[in-house]
């Protein structure tokens, strides 16, 4: 009997052909999932603290600026991010939490401070705040924050659970490959 016109064998390799697909999607959908969770953190950093100091930085007023960082450090002090490193193999002071924390709590007290002085005292101490809170870059001023603040404390977890992923996402585009190659 030829098994290209049994109807059983047919079905068995169309219910084997849509599995090893169905699972290859899957393996890439999970591996996916690490590099969509810190894309999220991400955000919610700039929504619950970097847009904050982004917004004092660029404040008109002493007030308004001592509000928004007023909110970016209470944020910052909930989440334990006021010492450390953000880095996992090596220290560099670009990655710096301690630093940073300092440097925003310097420009708070200053803010505090200036209240009741004078404008040009107001206008210096809102420049220098503008100058300690964003750098310069080629795509223009920017935050100056540690790298991978919004994943802090726990950097390494996520470096190891980026790695995994990434070699769960590549078997299932291996497996795709191979099923393409296979039945195609």
């Amino acid at each position: 009997m030829n098994n290209s016109n049994n109807p059983i064998k047919t079905f068995t390799i169309m219910r084997r052909n849509s599995s090893s697909l169905s699972s290859a999607i899957l393996l890439m959908l999970v591996g996916a999932f690490v590099p969509v969770v810190c894309w999220i953190m991400s955000i919610q950093f700039d929504q619950n603290c970097g847009g904050y100091l982004k917004q004092a930085a660029d404040a008109n007023t002493v007030e308004l600026a001592k509000q928004r960082i007023d909110i970016a450090v209470k944020y910052m002090e909930d989440n334990h991010l006021t010492d450390g490193y953000t880095s996992v193999l090596w220290r560099t002071e670009g990655d710096n939490v301690g630093y940073w924390y300092n440097n925003v709590k310097a420009c708070q007290k200053e803010l505090a401070e200036c209240q009741d002085g004078s404008q040009l005292e107001k206008s210096n101490v809102l420049m220098k705040v503008r100058e300690s809170l964003t750098d310069d870059g080629e795509k223009g001023t920017k935050l100056t924050l540690p790298k991978g603040i919004s994943r802090y404390p726990n950097n390494a977890l996520f470096g190891v659970l980026f790695w995994i992923s990434a070699l769960i996402f590549c078997c299932g585009f291996w497996k795709i490959a191979m099923w393409y190659e296979y039945y195609f």
